[in-house]
């Protein structure tokens, strides 16, 4: 029977009574022997970090995307595999790798241990598996965040308000930009820095066919105003492209970002920090043994 550590996130908005129990239960039933933690998410990085020098060989990650990329950031480079337990609202990495929002399901895939390697993508030192991004979108999350822990409101209907209220305060941010293309300085309301290519419309919207294509996905909103901004969303969801509203800049392994301000909040994989530029976005090819589906 395949042994494994199995970190659950217990203060994700999706960890609910008895959760760990089902979680242990499915691992058994598929072929897997685990050790089952509930850890704090602000820890979940430390104790995967523990468990990696101690030589573990499979550690799987239960909550959502910001427990994911927590773990991942510690296994990244090691040899260790990460398993996917899904639990989160999204799940966008585990939908791009392919697992079922299942627990019995997620189980089974473990079990097959069909081990892939995944690029991961980091600014600063920290990691992200799916994205980050700089302007309005991580105000949203603050927003949100503060509302949840203020009001005890549900993730979607506090994303709504902090939505709103967010677009009700629109406004760019003054960024310097350089790849090894060049160097330029735009404003924008939101840069979009992506690990691997993202879809941007309708039906596919925010869905990657890869993961393994070692480059970044770098969007750059030009709209300064409100009515344009949602304009130009708009047209890219049916995919109208503009190269004046939205310029995507293809081929970047490596991007500075640098701006006068002394912090800028980046939100990535749904969390936010405030980091000092430039911002240094890098992508980490096949740095990640994660098990997916066959």
């Amino acid at each position: 029977m395949k042994r494994a550590i199995t970190l659950v996130n217990k203060s994700g908005g999706s960890f609910t009574e008895g959760i760990a129990e089902r979680i242990g239960e499915a691992l058994v039933a598929a072929g897997v022997d685990s050790e089952i933690m509930l850890v704090e998410g602000k820890d979940c990085a430390a104790r995967a970090a523990d468990h990696v020098k101690k030589g573990a060989e499979l550690i799987i990650a239960a909550g959502g995307d910001g427990t994911m990329g927590s773990v991942a950031g510690e296994l990244a480079g090691s040899k260790a595999v990460m398993g996917i337990m899904p639990l989160g609202t999204l799940n966008h990495f585990a939908r791009d790798l392919g697992i079922r929002f299942d627990i019995a399901e997620a189980a089974k895939v473990i079990a097959q241990a069909k081990t892939r390697k995944v690029d991961i993508a980091e600014v600063n030192g920290h990691t992200f598996i799916n994205n980050a991004s700089i302007g309005l979108y991580p105000l949203m999350v603050m927003d949100r965040d503060g509302q949840r822990k203020r009001l005890g409101r549900s993730k979607r209907l506090a994303m709504l308000v902090a939505s709103l209220r967010t677009m009700a305060r629109f406004h760019s941010r003054r960024l310097t930009l350089s790849t090894d293309g060049g160097e330029a300085k735009v404003d924008t309301p939101l840069l979009f820095v992506g690990n691997n290519d993202y879809q941007v419309a309708l039906p596919s919207a925010g869905r990657r066919e890869a993961l393994d294509d070692g480059e970044l996905c770098v969007m750059v909103m030009r709209s300064k105003s409100l009515p344009g901004f949602l304009a130009a969303i708009g047209r890219a969801l049916i995919g109208i492209k503009r190269r004046e509203e939205m310029v995507r800049v293809s081929g970047v392994k490596e991007l500075k970002v640098d701006s006068p301000r002394s912090h800028l909040s980046v939100a990535m994989d749904g969390e936010t920090v405030s980091l000092k530029p430039p911002l240094v976005f890098r992508i980490r090819p096949g740095a990640l043994n994660v098990i997916a589906p066959a």
